[in-house]
């Protein structure tokens, strides 16, 4: 499609959005029942205002119904808490395996915090960990990620409560940020520099039995209970466990230390640049995602976290320069500085965009295009697959052209940018095209991810293979909370008025004249929670279909928003891409350890 086309497009939902907005307001003001007085408020302050006060008189009704029913507030019947939005828009990304959890333990208001507890505590604990796998040796450090992912997994599947199962997703996620700086480093340390993108592919190939991971957790939550994700995921990382202790034996520095050389090694630790990148990480996305999601930006809940935690990473650095003669993130990590910041650029951009597919997909192959489990799980096989395969073909790249590496992260960043842009072309009746949009969405993504970080170990001292892969993990994480948030932001923003206008005027095209009904068909739309929606009163099939279909068509005009913003992080990575300097110098058949 043109992009003189998708624009036309764009403007023919925003006009439909308009219409149906206007079409809502006309016909409920033919309504001839008294309003209750909350309601009777809220049309006096619109008719003051003009109906253009937020969309419409009747949108701002409708949603404070909904908002008051979940527990919203507004401003003296005007404005909507930004809160309020969030949570309606934070709802609607529920999809998969994620409903099914807050459906039977509760925690509607914020279950998104599972993923992004995992996800922060890899990032948090990263630094240290690979630091720490470098001082000590891997052996130990990759078992322990195992038992944590056990542990996280155990929680998680005994939890009956929403804030348990956040615990155990971050014990999860701090096993799971162990074991891929472990696979990534243990296997560049023990082959040559210049075949280590032909085996860093194949370390990613195993990984393909669970490329359809989104199926899976379909089919074992909608068939049984979403409690045997958990126990699957546990048994596999007791595997993982298993086969540590029997096969994988590096040498360990340890092993030939006295205790006075242990003492000593303890010593070099860096503790305290541990504990303040821990803190400052974990505080700093902690608020970042508070922000974006619960609460305002302007209240204490983001601020406090959010300040406190620029202030524990400005005081890491400062450690990091003048406080320690044994830095965490030594000051010999990068032998090539300009190519290792701009790798890391990339690395941040790669993850900003990885989390518009990986967190938003999900959630608009549910809500936009269907409810049934295998489709939702089939809707994500296309990104994954085309990850993997960029992934892996752009390894077997790197290897091949042994260091001239600028076209090769230059292309792969114009994939990227491209296909995740293009997903904003995507409609209800093209489901087909999206498989594509996907994959090569998937392709450009997985052409950095891990690449960037391979190169990351070829360019750094071979006793820093898991400092500089632990970084770049942070790094990525970091970046895809950043991204995440603004696109979280824009989401919520968009969200609202569109369900409103769409699902209000579904409503009463259908015959709902209810206010209470048409609030809560908006707050369950919002929730995901379509099905319910046919219980309410005076929705028959015909009625729920058509809700239905406009719910759909609500959330087609809200996605493309994201994408959007996407392409603006992606140029940052081409212009940085273009600066890369060749590396074939440090290209040789050197191996770091030999077992």
């Amino acid at each position: 499609m043109a992009a003189n086309e998708i624009v036309d497009d764009r403007k023919d939902k925003e006009a439909q959005l308009m219409t149906a907005t206007t079409t809502t307001t006309q016909d409920t003001a033919s309504f001839q029942e008294p309003l209750p007085p909350p309601l009777a408020a809220s049309r006096r302050v619109d008719n003051t205002l003009g109906s253009n006060a937020w969309g419409s008189g009747t949108a701002n009704m409708l949603v404070r119904v909904s908002l008051q029913e979940y527990g919203g507030r507004s401003d003296e019947g005007v404005e909507l808490k930004m809160s309020a939005r969030r949570a309606l828009a934070l709802l609607a990304l529920a999809s998969g395996a994620p409903l099914f959890i807050y459906r039977d333990i509760g925690g509607v208001d914020h279950w998104v915090w599972f993923v992004t507890a995992n996800l922060l505590a890899t990032a948090a604990i990263s630094p240290f960990v690979g630091a720490l796998s470098d001082l000590v040796g891997r052996r130990y450090v990759a078992i322990a990620g195992s038992v944590f992912i056990i542990a996280g997994q155990i929680v998680c599947g005994t939890a009956y409560t929403m804030d348990i199962f956040i615990g155990g997703m971050a014990l999860t996620g701090i096993g799971a940020g162990i074991n891929e700086i472990t696979a990534l480093a243990g296997t560049a340390e023990l082959v040559p520099i210049s075949q280590r993108g032909y085996y860093m592919a194949g370390v990613i190939l195993t990984i393909v039995p669970f490329l359809p991971s989104v199926l899976f957790a379909q089919l074992i939550a909608s068939s049984s209970t979403w409690r045997y994700i958990a126990v699957l995921t546990a048994g596999w990382a007791f595997v993982g466990v298993a086969m540590t202790v029997l096969f994988y034996a590096p040498p360990s520095p340890v092993i030939a230390l006295d205790l006075e050389g242990k003492i000593g090694l303890v010593k070099r630790t860096d503790l305290v640049g541990g504990l303040l990148s821990i803190s400052g990480l974990a505080a700093f996305e902690i608020g970042l995602l508070g922000g974006g999601y619960q609460y305002s930006w302007s209240s204490a809940q983001a601020l406090v976290p959010l300040v406190l935690g620029v202030f524990l990473l400005v005081a890491f650095v400062a450690w990091e320069i003048w406080g320690t003669a044994n830095p965490m993130i030594p000051r010999r990590l990068g032998k090539a500085p300009r190519t290792l910041v701009l790798t890391l650029i990339i690395t941040f951009i790669s993850g900003a965009n990885f989390f518009s597919v990986l967190m938003l997909w999900p959630s608009e192959a549910y809500n936009v295009y269907g409810h049934d489990p295998i489709g939702v799980g089939l809707r994500g096989l296309p990104f994954a697959f085309g990850t993997l395969a960029g992934c892996v073909v752009s390894l077997i790249l790197l290897s091949w052209f042994r260091g001239n590496i600028k076209w090769l992260l230059f292309g792969t960043s114009i994939v990227m940018t491209a296909g995740c842009g293009a997903l904003a072309a995507l409609r209800t009746d093209n489901i087909n095209t999206a498989y594509a949009v996907l994959f090569i969405a998937g392709l450009g993504v997985g052409g950095i991810v891990v690449p960037a970080s391979t190169i990351s170990t070829i360019i750094c001292p071979s006793d820093l293979i898991a400092t500089i892969t632990a970084l770049t993990i942070a790094i990525r994480i970091v970046g895809g909370a950043i991204g995440y948030a603004v696109y979280y932001n824009v989401f919520a923003n968009k969200l609202v008025p569109a369900l409103t206008a769409f699902v209000g005027a579904a409503c009463v095209r259908a015959g709902i004249t209810d206010h209470a009904v048409i609030g809560k068909a908006i707050q369950l739309a919002a929730y995901s929670l379509v099905d319910e929606i046919h219980a309410l009163p005076g929705v028959n099939d015909r009625a729920w279909l058509q809700i239905v279909a406009a719910s759909q068509e609500a959330y087609a005009t809200v996605y493309p928003w994201v994408y959007y913003c996407s392409v603006a992080f992606g140029a940052v990575s081409i212009i940085a891409s273009l600066f890369m300097e060749d590396i074939t110098e440090f290209v040789d058949d050197h191996v770091a350890v030999v077992l």
